[in-house]
C-alpha cells in the first residue's frame, strides 16, 4: 500500500518544507498534478515546479499530465524528474505511441480516464502499462467527494489486469481519507493519492499512517 501526497494541496510558500514534511512522514512518492487551463478549466504548475520538486527529495515523482497535446510534453517532464508520466487516454487520437513515447523517454507510464469516460478506452493497452490511475473525483480541482461508483472502473481493471497475468499500479486520486482507501483497497488498489486529507491536517504523518491503515484493512477484507 504506497501512499502519494499530492503537492496541489501543499502551501507553495513553503513547498520544500512541505514535500521533506510529507516524506519524513512516510509518503512513499510525491503526486503533481498538472493542468493547463484548456484540457481541465484549472491551471496548476509546469515542468519548473516538478524539477523543483525533484530537487527537495529521492522519492518517487508520481506526475499526472491534464492537459491537451500531452505528446508534446513527455519529454520535458521526464527531464524535469517525473518517474511516473500518467496520461489521459481521452485526450490523444494515438495511445500506442503515446505510451510508446513515454516508455522510451524511460518513464514508467501511466494512463488514466475521467469518471465520465470508460476504462475500455485503454483496456486494449493493459499490458504495456505499468500503472493505472482511476478518478475517484473528476480532474481539475482538489478537494472535491469521492465518487464511490469508481469502484466498478477499480474493479474491472484489477480483473482484467488478472486474466492476462500483468499487475499493473492501481492509483485511486479524489477524495481519498482513511475510510475510503479501506473501500478502494478493498476493489483492488494499491496506490492512494490524498491532497487536502493530509496537507490540511498538523500532523502529516498521522493522516499518512491513517490512509495506509485503512487500505491495509480493505485490503485484507478482498484477501
Amino acid at each position: 500500500m504506497l501512499i502519494a501526497p499530492s503537492i496541489l494541496s501543499a502551501d507553495f510558500r513553503s513547498l520544500e518544507q512541505e514535500v521533506t514534511r510529507a516524506v519524513e512522514a512516510g509518503a512513499d512518492m510525491i503526486h503533481c498534478d498538472i493542468m493547463d487551463g484548456h484540457f481541465v478549466p484549472n491551471i496548476s504548475f509546469g515542468p519548473l515546479v516538478v524539477a523543483a520538486v525533484r530537487r527537495c527529495t529521492t522519492v518517487p515523482l508520481d506526475v499526472h499530465l491534464m492537459i491537451s497535446n500531452p505528446q508534446d510534453y513527455i519529454e520535458r517532464f521526464r527531464e524535469s524528474g517525473a518517474d511516473t508520466i500518467t496520461v489521459h487516454a481521452e485526450a490523444t487520437d494515438d495511445l500506442p505511441g503515446l505510451i510508446a513515447q513515454i516508455r522510451d523517454s524511460g518513464a514508467r507510464v501511466g494512463i488514466t480516464v475521467n469518471p465520465d469516460k470508460p476504462v475500455d478506452l485503454f483496456l486494449d493497452y493493459l499490458s504495456e502499462i505499468d500503472q493505472v490511475l482511476i478518478m475517484t473525483v473528476y480532474a481539475g480541482f482538489g478537494g472535491q467527494k469521492f465518487m464511490p461508483e469508481m469502484m466498478d472502473k477499480v474493479q474491472k481493471v484489477y480483473r482484467a489486469a488478472r486474466e492476462i497475468g500483468h499487475a499493473p499500479d492501481i492509483e485511486v486520486d479524489g477524495g481519498v481519507n482513511a475510510h475510503t482507501a479501506s473501500t478502494c483497497a478493498e476493489h483492488g488498489a494499491n496506490i492512494f493519492v490524498a491532497g487536502s486529507y493530509i496537507f490540511g491536517g498538523e500532523n502529516y504523518a498521522q493522516r499518512i499512517g491513517s490512509v495506509r491503515e485503512g487500505a491495509q484493512t480493505g485490503q485484507a477484507k478482498a484477501i
